[in-house]
């Protein structure tokens, strides 16, 4: 019998620490760092042999990890998962703190497809990254930093000036109305200083030093299991620091001789479209796995013998909306991972590795489900078909089910997230 317990409070615990893309890149860093996998420089000469396990990160928000098989990948190829850090939500803009009509508040733009409304009337924090000069270089210093308590909250009108808001809905301009509550007006200068000040004090740096920061707001209530028998769990950011778990904890539980060489990449900025330096659309992997081949003529010979896992979360049925999905095509929670697929090619799955995941999660006694939109309603897309163009690299979309997609509190089955990983394992095992 699979014990469920283990990954899923990993999991949990993963999801609360990775407040932003760094942070999961910080995170996974050091899980690989204690499972003995050594990190890599792009900047330096890497000197790699057969059953090397190293990782490489870029602009630390974009990580590759990898365990070299006793084969060359030139005959064998890679086995590849592919995941992305990052999550919708809401980052402040360069000089967030003004004073509006009493109030302390922070000028937001939205990163993403948020649901806006998920957002309204809850305990926000700030977290990210912030920039200090380098007293030995123009290159600043880059420190992570959460405040951790609630600072802020994006608050909605009373139902009494807003009569028809049940029937007509929120209606949210995205520059007028989401700049959250910081502070009341006390007289005091509210600038960007005012901010470093804070961000100072978290760090413990003199807020002088701040030469720029990327800061996001976050959720500060932690995940929770939910239900009479708690077989759901509920969560920021399970889109898709869930699938950067699942890919991290196969490579780390996989087979530590195999003949394939193992890899997985956690790339940023999907939600935005991933043409960012640490994005799918960079040359990030490719730039990997030929240092890895060590020629191009070695890296083609592997990618046309490598396949990929895109590991990012499916829709499950919702139970009060069923009509919005197709009726042969209901992914359950709890019912296992699903492949997604597309007539329109925006998920990379073909009939090929379709066929490749039912026999990796049939090895790994994993059931699957399949989804597919409906006929008269857009598709979404991921890393998949990204990668896949660009390398010339066989893909398969999957993911978990999940309810609540880029809510600010998604929803998953507490029994998804260990299958995926189990099949993800016998993928990697070759």
């Amino acid at each position: 019998m699979i014990d469920y317990s283990d990954t899923l409070y990993s999991l949990l615990s993963y999801l609360d620490q990775g407040k932003t893309a760094a942070h999961a890149v910080a995170l996974s860093e050091a899980l690989l760092k204690e499972a003995g996998f050594r990190a890599l420089n792009e900047r330096e000469s890497w000197d790699l042999k057969p059953g090397d396990t190293a990782f490489v990160t870029r602009e630390q928000t974009g990580l590759i990890a990898f365990r070299l098989g006793s084969k060359p990948v030139e005959e064998t190829g890679f086995r590849v998962i592919g995941a992305h850090t990052d999550s919708p939500g809401f980052r402040l803009k360069p000089n967030p703190a003004y004073t509006r009509h009493g109030y302390k508040q922070f000028g937001l733009e939205v990163y993403g497809g948020p649901l806006l409304n998920s957002w309204i009337d809850r305990d926000l924090t700030v977290a990210g990254r912030v920039f200090l000069k380098s007293p030995s270089s123009a290159v600043p210093t880059a420190r992570l930093v959460d405040l951790e308590t609630p600072v802020c909250r994006i608050v909605q009108p009373a139902i009494h000036l807003n009569r028809n808001v049940n029937d007509k809905g929120l209606q949210l301009n995205k520059q007028d109305h989401l700049p959250p509550l910081v502070g009341l007006d006390d007289g005091t200068p509210f600038n960007t200083e005012s901010l470093n000040r804070r961000l100072g004090e978290a760090l413990d740096v003199n807020p002088e030093q701040i030469v720029s920061s990327t800061l996001e707001l976050v959720d500060v209530q932690s995940p929770a299991l939910v239900g009479l028998d708690k077989e759901f769990y509920s969560a920021a950011r399970i889109d898709n620091l869930a699938g950067s778990h699942a890919s991290l904890n196969a490579l780390l539980e996989a087979n530590t001789e195999p003949e394939v060489s193992q890899l997985i990449v956690l790339f940023d900025a999907e939600e935005v479209g991933s043409s960012t330096l640490a994005g799918a659309v960079s040359n990030f992997l490719s730039a990997v796995m030929e240092r890895i081949a060590g020629t191009r003529e070695n890296l083609l010979r592997a990618l046309a013998n490598s396949i990929q896992l895109s590991n990012d979360g499916a829709h499950a049925v919702h139970p009060n909306y069923p009509n919005l999905h197709e009726p042969r095509h209901m992914p359950q929670l709890n019912g296992g991972p699903v492949i997604k697929i597309n007539a329109n090619e925006r998920y990379a799955t073909t009939g090929v590795t379709r066929a490749y995941f039912k026999e990796m999660a049939a090895r790994a006694g994993v059931p699957v489900q399949e989804f597919v939109v409906r006929t008269d309603m857009p598709c979404g897309s991921t890393i998949g078909p990204i990668v896949s163009t660009a390398l010339g690299l066989r893909t398969v979309d999957i993911g978990i089910p999940m309810l609540s997609m880029h809510s600010i509190r998604e929803t998953g089955g507490v029994k998804d997230q260990v299958m995926m990983v189990e099949a993800l394992k016998q993928h990697l095992n070759g």
